[in-house]
């Protein structure tokens, strides 16, 4: 994947543009659009929020911050961010919270010692 975006001509920040090179002007051409590739290829039941939820998931999973979900998709509150995120599979996400945990070096600690009576 990370081949077809590198090789991918793209002169500007928008990635998906129109057949004129623009950024699509509104969410609903682009959706419109979205469904006419979807139908190109033979897909049926894949909206453009579902897809776009299933991206926020995966991100999400890889360890994404909140801040970085809403950069990406465009959401104005962390609320909106974490009801699309419903989705993501806990287990992971909990495992790799744990590994970030475990790969810090812990400084020593100096407890405070009780007094013998």
């Amino acid at each position: 994947m990370k081949s077809i975006i590198k090789a991918t001509p793209s002169n500007h920040l928008t990635f998906i543009v129109t057949e004129s090179g623009k950024p699509y002007a509104h969410a609903q051409s682009f959706g419109n659009r979205m469904r006419g590739w979807a139908k190109e290829a033979g897909l049926k039941g894949c909206p453009l929020h579902g897809l776009r939820k299933a991206c926020l998931v995966r991100l999400a999973e890889a360890g994404c911050t909140a801040p970085e979900i809403m950069a990406i998709s465009g959401h104005k509150s962390m609320a909106e961010v974490q009801r699309s995120n419903k989705g993501a599979d806990q287990k992971v996400m909990a495992k790799r919270a744990i590994a970030r945990t475990t790969s810090y070096p812990l400084a020593k600690q100096s407890y405070p010692r009780e007094k013998k009576a």
